[in-house]
């Protein structure tokens, strides 16, 4: 079909079943009122936040109005998210914004306040039994005590909140509702119309004109944008630099991890570790060309089949069924509540006219998670069904097990599960596989999972990184600037075997994650901390698997590091890393080995 479907045409068993959250729009109205009521209670508390019985009010107020405002939130959003060009959804999600925006300015006296009170008097608060609930915040916020600033200024940069989601809001409208991408040749010589969700598939076609087609089509249409982007790029960008200087951080860097309280070499000495395997990448991609059989591999050649007459066309009610059996490792419980999710609307299952693209897990605390995907029936949309599941279930034992302050976990820590899933899944399909065709797929499969989301995430981290501090430094950066960042970084990353095409020198612009700053290296640490799990839950079996469940069930009730380090993976040091190259190495000789035979 080369018309997407409108959302009305999509049937009720693919959509995800938002009356679960709230059973009508007269629902959501009715909570908006009670959160618009709630939010006028915040003064009382103002100004007497000096014992416990008085904190202890606050904060019960402040979790009730938070749950109102996150489920009224995520609600909005998701329906805005199934046709971004619904004039009614898209002023349901600015309402939800505004709110969002207006319960902090509300709240914005409650740190301040909390952080007024002398370290003596702090500590005896800590240790107040009547303030058990709340321990692991308040010791939270004495960690954060340099960074928050008079009440006055708080309540100032809450107002701030509408002004600085802009450039995202403004991303998204551009690349999800606006930009529109001409026609392009299938494999069948009939034109279609080019959209999200298909440019990967015609990248994985096997007829190399219409993967350069599709390819350069996708960029010539962000080229002509690119000092628009640029400029909401560039205000992300200066966005993140007001709040680290107004907070007071040595970095916006800095400022992004301290939330997570992550070390700053974390960072650092991933991009490291990965440059020192950089000869693997570069090896992969001469296996790549060698495979593909052509004279010069190119930018548009990294999604083609390398196994010919091997295609593995996957419906989405046997991915379910494949995905079950994987995850057999990790015991009946997990298996009963991945059921659930299966049977029970959790997932949106399919692209329609004006969805937002690619995949995400979300919900609010109180009601299951949702997943949104776009699926298409192959490989890699199964891989993304047990990722976006992982994540799903991280979700569903944290909100069952800890209480509404504690359960949410740290972006940190998201990857993780979402990961550890998708690894689980590799281990079964390539155990089962008997066929070298088959087999080689899914070994090219796996090796390009490390290519895209370790080495991938960890260049876009760079380039992070780099237009971070250029900007810090007072450097200006020009659309020309960003491409030739992204366009050295691409070279570097794929070695000299690979003809690095201009084209890619616009990819800067079309990666939503970069709205989001400095998250996308959680993919890469993510990764090899799941490699590292999924290595532990193979070997040893049950104990790793209540070590697993235990982080899972942890939320975040401590800080992720030792979340990690309590379930048996050390994050601090390079060693989990070092673990997936090794991994990715393996991979490699395999598939050279069944090359030469």
């Amino acid at each position: 079909m080369s018309q997407l479907p409108k959302r009305s045409e999509t049937p009720a068993e693919h959509r995800w079943k938002l009356e679960d959250l709230f059973p009508s729009q007269a629902a959501w109205d009715k909570e908006y009122a009670s959160a618009k009521k709630l939010i006028k209670k915040a003064a009382d508390y103002q100004g007497k936040l000096n014992n416990a019985a008085q904190l202890k009010a606050c904060f019960e107020l402040e979790d009730e109005l938070s749950l109102h405002v996150e489920r009224l939130y995520v609600f909005a959003n998701m329906r805005h998210h199934e046709d971004t060009a619904e004039p009614g959804f898209q002023a349901l999600s600015d309402k939800s914004k505004k709110l969002s925006v207006e319960t902090g300015e509300a709240l914005s006296f409650v740190t301040p306040e909390v952080l007024s009170l002398t370290d003596d008097e702090l500590d005896a608060m800590i240790k107040d039994d009547s303030l058990s609930k709340y321990r692991h915040t308040l010791e939270e916020m004495r960690r954060q005590k340099a960074h928050v600033l008079s009440k006055n200024e708080e309540a100032l940069l809450a107002q701030v909140g509408n002004i600085s989601t802009a450039p995202n809001t403004i991303f998204g409208m551009l690349n999800n509702a606006d930009l529109k991408f001409p026609k392009v040749k299938n494999e069948a010589g009939e034109e279609v119309e080019l959209t999200h969700g298909r440019y990967i598939q015609f990248l994985e076609s096997k007829n190399r004109d219409v993967r350069k087609d599709a390819f350069t089509a996708v960029y010539d249409t962000y080229g002509k944008l690119k000092n628009t982007l640029a400029s909401t790029l560039n205000a992300n960008i200066t966005k993140n630099t007001f709040y680290a200087k107004a907070r007071k951080y040595d970095s916006t860097l800095g400022m992004s991890l301290y939330g997570d309280n992550i070390p700053k070499e974390v960072y650092t000495n991933l991009i490291d570790t990965i440059h020192k395997h950089l000869p693997l990448m570069h090896r992969y991609m001469e296996l790549r060309r060698k495979l593909l059989g052509v004279d010069e591999l190119h930018m548009y050649d990294l999604f083609a089949p390398l196994v010919e007459e091997f295609d593995m066309e996957i419906s989405f009610e046997e991915s379910k069924k494949i995905i079950h059996e994987s995850l057999k490792p990790l015991g009946e419980d997990y298996l009963n509540v991945l059921q659930d999710g299966f049977n029970n609307g959790w997932i949106d299952v399919y692209e329609n006219e004006g969805k937002r693209s690619g995949a995400y897990s979300w919900g609010a605390f109180g009601t299951h998670p949702y997943v949104l995907l776009n699926h298409q029936n192959n490989l890699n949309s199964m891989f993304t069904l047990t990722h976006e599941m992982g994540h799903a279930l991280h979700s569903y034992y944290s909100d069952t097990t800890q209480n509404y302050r504690d359960a949410q976990y740290t972006i940190f820590l998201a990857e993780v599960a979402s990961t550890l899933n998708e690894a689980l899944l590799m281990d079964h399909l390539l155990g089962k596989s008997t066929d070298v065709k088959e087999k080689m797929y899914l070994l090219t499969y796996y090796a390009d999972q490390f290519r895209t989301t370790v080495f991938r995430q960890t260049m876009f981290a760079e380039f992070e990184k780099i237009i971070h501090e250029r900007a810090e430094a007072g450097e200006s950066l020009t659309p020309q600037e960003l491409s030739k960042i992204y366009y050295d970084l691409n070279v570097q990353y794929y070695g000299p075997g690979m003809v690095v095409d201009k084209d890619i020198e616009m990819e800067w612009a079309r990666i939503p994650h970069f709205y989001n700053s400095f998250y996308v290296y959680k993919y890469a640490t993510g990764f090899s901390a799941a490699t590292s799990f999924s290595k532990q839950i193979l070997e040893e079996g049950a104990p790793a698997v209540d070590r697993y469940l235990g982080f899972l069930k942890s939320g975040g009730s401590d800080f992720s590091i030792n979340i990690l380090k309590k379930a048996g993976v050390d994050m601090s040091s390079p060693e989990p890393i070092e673990q997936a190259m090794s991994v990715f190495e393996e991979l490699i000789g395999q598939m050279e080995q069944l090359t030469n035979k």
